[in-house]
């Protein structure tokens, strides 16, 4: 960019802007991504002129018109950035202006940058809400699909990464599938705020002219406009509440990804990523490497830091709009990118894994059933806190003899407790133990085809009160 280029804001000073200062200043790098959404704003605003009675219909005809040809260089490829586009909106007023000539000038009646560009990233943010949201659906299709096809696959349970209980494989997978549908909640509920118009807010006071600010709204398929002009332009927290909800769906792939990282691992051997999702080794052969997951677990950082650039570059922002705010837009297309590349990569992790149910039967000890053995004495009127000692008793005992829980004489049973009996060796059964945990929510048979019938609910959008009518 060359210093001697005009600007939209020149007139009052007496010398051109510093070069260096150019460079720190100028937007157009990042933010002509918002090319369509700007075009799109204008024309809308043009058409709110026009009922104003500021433009003639021929005026905002030809406007309209311009800004379609200047879509189409974009689109094409063929839009040229020239010296003294700062910004996407300067770039394209120049364009438009040289397109159909002073009648451009006419576009930026009553108009601001500043609420300008707070409608182009509400606008640009709306249609990635949307996009993420179908991904984001994709992959807990894929895994309830998954769910439903292997659903008689029992695991180990952990807790504190310690062999706990068994549960079904896919009870572990639906535990995933639900943190992510309340992440699609959490980006419905965001849309709802986001869709509000800050388009004919001016620089901060309002518009001087008679500018129909909820047709103008309507017209962009906004709910409606901010009420407060102030507000409108100053406003981020749409952005800072994606940020937000991106940092979260980041941690909960990273969680699902470090236990399938754990798993894969050949010691345990529970699942193998498939070999599209896989990289190997430039030193060593035979390695296969889960760097799909792993990666999705570093991206979480990544999330997570472009929150806190945002909520750090606004906690001290006075009123209206001021130059920080151009923070908002790395961060904000950054994270978007990071999504928009994650998501369809977790739903191809998942889609292509192979399970080894073999090797999870393998796992299943006798010791998590430990509680089964405390439940098989609280059935016997023995208070739970009681049970739990005599059971780790037995535990103690069992390891002291080396042998497995199951593998305990009955008599050694009977002297820390008379109350077990012959039928004590009915415990030792996975299938059992899952089976009776078939309250809402558990992991019994019924109870996850269950959650899978609610999760497929949720898919069509009914809502969480609806959940217990089907």
């Amino acid at each position: 960019m060359n210093s001697s280029a005009p600007t939209l804001w020149g007139g009052r000073f007496a010398e051109e802007a510093s070069p260096l200062l150019r460079r720190f200043n100028d937007s157009i790098p990042f933010d002509q991504r918002l090319w369509l959404e700007d075009i799109e704003g204008s024309q809308a605003y043009a058409r709110a002129l026009a009922r104003a009675g500021l433009l003639t219909p021929e005026e905002r005809d030809a406007l309209v018109a311009g800004l379609d040809q200047v879509a189409e260089e974009w689109r094409s490829g063929r839009f040229a950035l020239a010296p003294g586009d700062e910004d996407i909106h300067t770039a394209v007023e120049r364009r438009l202006a040289e397109l159909i000539g002073p009648v451009a000038g006419k576009l930026h009646t009553g108009r601001s940058r500043n609420d300008q560009v707070a409608t182009d990233l509400r606008c640009w943010l709306r249609r990635r809400v949307d996009e993420l949201d179908a991904a984001l659906a994709g992959l807990i299709a894929a895994a309830v699909d998954r769910a439903e096809a292997e659903l008689d696959v029992l695991m180990p349970g952990y807790t504190h990464l310690q062999p706990a209980q068994p549960v079904r494989w896919s009870h572990w997978l639906l535990s995933h599938a639900w943190a992510w549908q309340r992440d699609r909640e959490r980006l419905a509920d965001l849309r709802r705020r986001l869709n509000r118009c800050p388009l004919g807010a001016g620089a901060l006071a309002g518009n001087p002219f008679p500018v129909d600010r909820q047709a103008l709204a309507a017209d962009l398929g906004f709910d409606g406009p901010i009420p407060n002009s102030i507000d409108a332009v100053r406003d981020r927290d749409f952005v800072v509440e994606f940020l937000s909800w991106a940092a979260l769906l980041g941690v909960h792939l990273s969680q699902w990804a470090e236990d399938l990282i754990l798993w894969s691992a050949r010691e345990v051997g529970f699942v193998r990523v498939a070999d599209r999702f896989s990289t190997g080794s430039s030193l060593m052969p035979q390695k296969r490497n889960p760097d799909s997951l792993e990666l999705l677990r570093g991206k979480a950082g990544r999330l997570v830091g472009n929150l806190v650039s945002l909520l750090t570059a606004l906690k001290g922002l006075p009123a209206a709009y001021n130059k920080d705010l151009q923070e908002d837009k790395e961060p904000l297309f950054d994270s978007v990118d990071t999504l928009q590349a994650a998501l369809p990569v977790a739903t191809g992790v998942l889609a292509t894994l192979a399970i080894r149910p073999e090797r999870m039967a393998a796992a299943l000890a006798d010791e998590l059933l430990a509680t089964d053995l405390a439940d098989y004495l609280v059935r016997r009127g023995v208070p739970f806190r009681q049970s739990h000692e005599l059971v780790g008793r037995a535990v103690k005992r069992s390891e002291a003899l080396g042998v497995s829980l199951a593998g305990l004489p009955l008599a050694e049973l009977q002297a820390i407790s008379p109350l077990f009996g012959p039928d004590v060796a009915e415990v030792f059964d996975f299938q059992r133990s899952v089976e009776q945990r078939a309250v809402f929510g558990g992991t019994a048979r019924a109870a996850v085809q269950a959650q899978i019938a609610l999760l497929r609910r949720a898919a069509r959008g009914k809502p969480d009160s609806e959940w217990g009518s089907e």
